[in-house]
């Protein structure tokens, strides 16, 4: 009888360990559920903020050359060198120092003319002189000078005006940059908040920025290069204008929101 009574209290002892255990395993089970990492529960709303500025240019640039064709390397070359020079004394004339000339291409190359031999009907090539081709570039803050230095250079021997157009000085382009993002993500977070008003909810951190590259606006020309008569320019001041430019840039906001 003492036998039986303590073998069914061995096995209640058994029982009763083994339904701790149990219990205590569940309740690991919770915590562990209950401790998921934050991140996972977050809720959050992604917007995009604009900023657009109307800016006047502060930056004249000028593309210009000199293209000249001799029998030999050599005359093209000294041909081209002469003509140059007394371009770069003009533009210098209206005031543009040297420190904002600079060159943007120099290039030296054959000149072919093709004919057809009568003899076996081919078409063959014949050098027949080389080419030179000298362009410099002038970026300059002085924004009324751009009649001045094209006409002084069409004058002295300039025959190719690639571009003229207007354009934001390093210096301002970088202020600008920096108001702009700040405006942009200012924009961001209104327009959140305005979303989550009558949703109940509140943004409580931010999770991702990104920024998107600096608009600036395509350059246009500032006179009409397909008609462009330099005998005519020479005669009368070349009329350039400059106008206003919109810049815009943008920035995308991940906020933390929560409920009120």
């Amino acid at each position: 009888m003492k036998t039986s009574t303590r073998l069914i209290t061995a096995v209640i002892a058994v029982l009763v360990v083994s339904v701790t255990m149990s219990v205590l395993s569940t309740a690991q089970n919770v915590d562990a559920q209950e401790v998921t990492p934050f991140p996972s529960r977050e809720k959050t709303i992604s917007v995009t903020g604009m900023a657009t500025s109307s800016v006047q240019p502060d930056q004249l640039n000028i593309s210009f050359g000199v293209e000249t064709q001799q029998k030999t390397a050599k005359e093209a070359l000294d041909s081209n060198a002469i003509q140059m020079n007394k371009a770069i004394d003009a533009i210098k004339q209206a005031g543009i120092p040297e420190s904002e000339i600079e060159t943007s291409s120099f290039n030296i190359y054959p000149v072919y003319d093709s004919y057809e031999d009568k003899q076996t009907g081919r078409w063959t090539q014949e050098l027949i002189g080389y080419r030179v081709s000298n362009i410099v570039t002038v970026q300059t803050g002085k924004m009324n000078s751009a009649a001045g230095i094209i006409d002084n250079a069409v004058n002295a021997g300039v025959n190719r005006v690639d571009s003229v157009y207007f354009s934001l000085s390093p210096e301002t382009y970088q202020k600008l940059k920096d108001g702009l993002l700040e405006k942009a993500i200012i924009n961001a977070k209104t327009r959140a908040e305005n979303a989550l008003e009558p949703l109940d909810h509140k943004i409580i951190g931010v999770k991702h920025v990104s920024l998107d590259e600096f608009a600036m606006p395509y350059p246009s020309p500032a006179y009409k290069t397909a008609s462009y008569d330099m005998m005519e320019s020479a005669r009368a001041p070349t009329p350039v204008f400059s106008s206003e430019q919109d810049v815009t840039t943008s920035a995308n906001v991940v906020f933390i929101i929560g409920s009120n």
